[in-house]
């Protein structure tokens, strides 16, 4: 079962625990010495920059699936490290990437480095409200020198952000990425209360969905409500692209939010009172829609307020769909106002045609 690692960071004490957070997560994703190393090394700068720039924030590092799913149910885990702060923000984002930029009389090497080291790395700040910084390090699949960013493509990227709640060591909340032929099915599970027992309710069904896959949604959830039996159950919601026929069908039982963004308008998913392991619906109504180049769908648990607000940045889809997550996590909450529960806000975009 696996654990999310939040470590506040508002003074240098803290820099070395997300180091050893870094480290840990790195050897639950089964990285080698030096992406473990390299992985602590992003880590620690992202924490060094929290204190340096924003006067503080907070680092989430957990092992989830990579961007673009491969397929089967053996996909290696990668190390995601999120950096959040509520900071006056970064004014010249593409100066701050160029090493030997600085305003806070340090070499300016930081950001530069986790980009060259990180296999997926985005950066986005908003002057007063504050700055995310994503890297993702994956195992090392070919020798040192070739380049790492030689990764499977796909029409759709998919990343969350899962935050415990206080400081829990495990979240109830879990999400799932996999693929099996055309289908590539996104699932966000919320156990019920909170603790370990939540988590292996969720975690439940993160083994499931990896291994059934190729299922519809609706008979997904069904041998989702069988596989949770004996756990405390969960809330859940599936989401899966059909990449032959380009549509995207959706159903969901318990309190999982769901939006689907097309153009300017965002719409609901409905799912259906229930519990997935308990009480399951008779029926199970499947939405289908349309999944074209300007779409967007957000999955969140009931940590996230539910009339959370849409910003520009979420919109584009050259951004990570972690780092958007990030932000809308970022923006419903405060430091004064932080999440009530635990909380795992997923997102699913298109591929933009420039990325591999």
């Amino acid at each position: 079962m696996p654990r999310v690692r939040e470590v506040p960071v508002h003074d240098s004490t803290r820099v070395r625990d997300v180091r050893v957070a870094a480290e840990a997560v790195a050897r639950q994703a089964g990285l080698d010495e030096d992406r473990t190393a390299e992985a602590a090394l992003v880590a620690t700068e992202l924490a060094t920059n929290l204190l340096k720039h924003a006067g503080g924030g907070r680092v989430l590092l957990e092992a989830v699936s990579p961007a673009v799913p491969a397929h089967g149910d053996t996909e290696a885990a990668v190390v995601q490290i999120l950096a959040v702060d509520h900071g006056p923000g970064i004014a010249d984002v593409a100066a701050a990437l160029r090493d030997g930029h600085s305003t806070a009389a340090s070499l300016g090497a930081g950001l530069g480095t986790c980009l060259r080291t990180a296999d997926d790395f985005d950066l986005h700040s908003t002057p007063g409200r504050g700055t995310i910084a994503l890297a993702r390090i994956a195992p090392r699949g070919a020798p040192r020198g070739a380049p790492r960013r030689a990764r499977p493509s796909g029409p759709a990227r998919a990343g969350g952000i899962n935050i415990p709640f206080a400081g829990a060591e495990f979240s109830g909340d879990a999400w799932a990425w996999a693929r099996s032929g055309d289908r590539l099915t996104l699932m966000l599970a919320d156990g019920l209360g909170h603790g370990e027992h939540a988590a292996r309710a969720s975690s439940a069904a993160v083994t499931e969905v990896r291994r059934r896959a190729d299922l519809p949604v609706d008979r997904l959830l069904r041998t989702l409500h069988e596989a949770l039996r004996g756990t405390r159950g969960a809330a859940v919601a599936v989401a899966q692209l059909d990449t032959a026929t380009g549509r995207l069908s959706f159903s969901g039982v318990g309190n999982i939010g769901a939006r689907l963004r097309r153009g300017d308008r965002w719409r609901p998913l409905l799912s259906r009172p229930g519990i997935v392991g308990a009480h399951l619906p008779a029926t199970l109504p499947c939405q289908v829609e349309e999944w074209t180049d300007d779409c967007l769908l957000v999955l969140h648990s009931d940590g996230l307020p539910s009339r959370w607000s849409a910003d520009p940045f979420h919109h584009d889809p050259a951004r990570d769909p972690a780092a958007v997550a990030a932000a809308i996590v970022r923006d419903a909450s405060s430091p004064a106002r932080p999440v009530r529960d635990d909380t795992a806000v997923v997102v699913l975009t298109p591929t933009p045609p420039d990325r591999p």
